[in-house]
């Protein structure tokens, strides 16, 4: 596996984690932009990732490697993000119908329980992820028809310019 493709990976995932965190306070894209980083976030980063030919040839497993990776990290960013700007709205705005975690913070063990409901949730969108990013491996590997061999030693493939 090659360590500084995870880290790019890591970065871009984190990055992207920022962005939907800051694009789901709004309340009517909330559910989609939500939807986007738990079932499909990996598919963008990674397509992207092969338009600029930052990424060669990566088979079905390291797809859903990537994938994995890509959904843990957004995720755990997208909650660092998210979390306390809903808690001020849901404190400044009584009306705001997301503030819903201004609830979690009445004591230690809510906070305790509430870090432990975001990292089963960036767990469930790595799942989510990973076979997202198996399927977008796949389709690359479908439309391309090159198939990476198996008995290579570098995993993936790619140019510093």
């Amino acid at each position: 596996m090659n360590l500084l493709l995870l880290k790019q990976l890591s970065i871009l995932s984190a990055f992207a984690g920022v962005i939907l965190g800051l694009i789901t306070i709004i309340p009517y894209v909330s559910f989609i932009s939500f939807m986007i980083l738990i079932l499909c976030l990996s598919a963008f980063v990674l397509a992207y990732l092969k338009q600029n030919e930052l990424i060669g040839i990566i088979s079905v497993r390291e797809g859903c490697i990537f994938g994995a990776v890509i959904g843990f990290v957004s995720f755990i960013s997208f909650s660092i993000v998210y979390a306390p700007i809903s808690m001020l709205l849901g404190w400044l705005i009584p009306s705001y119908t997301q503030g819903f975690l201004r609830f979690f913070l009445g004591s230690f063990g809510s906070i305790v329980v509430m870090v432990l409901l975001m990292i089963l949730m960036a767990g469930i969108s790595a799942l989510f992820n990973g076979f997202t990013g198996l399927v977008t491996a796949y389709v690359y590997e479908l439309i391309t028809g090159i198939k990476k061999e198996n008995n290579q030693n570098s995993s993936v493939d790619f140019e510093i310019k």
